[in-house]
């Protein structure tokens, strides 16, 4: 990674399943250290473009992952690169200690403290076999011991799925501290965009196999505004083309684009729309 300016590239990118256009000229970087959203409804995408990531699938077009294509050189990207995806599958006879074992002793980047000290935070014990395990415990198992690989680059898709809200906050908190100070960057893919919006540093919107946004986390101001506006400002506010509006307790709550805000201070109270809000305005334009 060290000397490499994006960790992934990806330059116009397209995907066919027969007469289906799973992805049409896609590009987005990813650079180090950053932690980048995913979002996009079902059937957008979004897994797609992990399994090219991940050197799964082939497409057309360039990408480059750590400075390598990944169809080419899946063997040596995937050295550095670790995937969590939303079904964790292990060997129902399987002791937890056994499977801490086994990693250790097969992957030279993995960190067992780190693996104990999430496991720690659970109720698994160590020596119970998978098959005794809940799906739940299942899921923590699996992100331990996959989180605890010290890699360049971290993809997640749905992490978190069919855990409770009590460990999904925790696991995102300790994925947050864990990485702060880091050059890993991580990819994100998740219909929980609630629970994840406080972590990213970068946006991506894919919909109908296209990027519809590409965006810092803090440059969403500068580009997307939510006003509050009254009956008696809809027509002036309608006049500058919200990309959305919703009803809120008798206003309007419009979202608005490239709009200077300057602009739009007399419509009404100003915000910058949540990343929930403005997939919706996204998603539906």
């Amino acid at each position: 990674m060290k000397g490499l300016s994006d960790i992934v590239k990806v330059n116009g990118i397209s995907k066919h399943y027969g007469d289906f256009t799973a992805l049409s000229n896609v590009g987005f970087t990813i650079e180090p250290g950053s932690i980048v959203g995913l979002i996009g409804p079902n059937g957008a995408g979004k897994t797609t473009t992990l399994k090219a990531i991940l050197g799964l699938t082939d497409f057309e077009g360039d990408m480059s992952v750590l400075g390598r294509d990944p169809r080419r050189g899946r063997h040596k990207v995937m050295q550095r690169v670790c995937f969590i995806a939303d079904v964790g599958v292990l060997p129902r006879w399987l002791r937890v200690s056994d499977a801490l074992n086994y990693i250790e002793g097969v992957h030279p980047n993995f960190n067992r403290s780190k693996a104990e000290a999430m496991l720690a935070d659970t109720k698994i014990p160590k020596k119970h076999k998978v098959k005794q395990l809940s799906k739940g415990m299942v899921t923590q198992l699996h992100l331990a011991l996959v989180m605890a690989i010290e890699v360049d680059l971290l993809v997640l898709d749905e992490p978190t799925l069919g855990l409770d809200i009590l460990y999904r906050k925790s696991f995102y908190e300790n994925l947050l501290n864990d990485y702060f100070d880091h050059e890993t960057s991580i990819v994100i893919s998740t219909h929980q965009v609630e629970e994840i919006e406080s972590l990213l540093t970068h946006l991506l919107f894919i919909n109908q196999g296209q990027i519809v946004l590409d965006c810092a986390m803090d440059e969403l101001d500068q580009v997307y505004t939510e006003v509050l506006v009254g009956p008696d400002q809809l027509t002036a506010a309608n006049a500058l083309g919200p990309v959305h509006s919703r009803d809120i307790l008798g206003q309007k709550a419009m979202i608005f684009e490239n709009v200077p805000r300057g602009e739009l201070a007399e419509l009404g109270e100003l915000h910058t729309p949540s990343v929930a809000d403005l997939f919706v305005a996204k998603m539906q334009r």
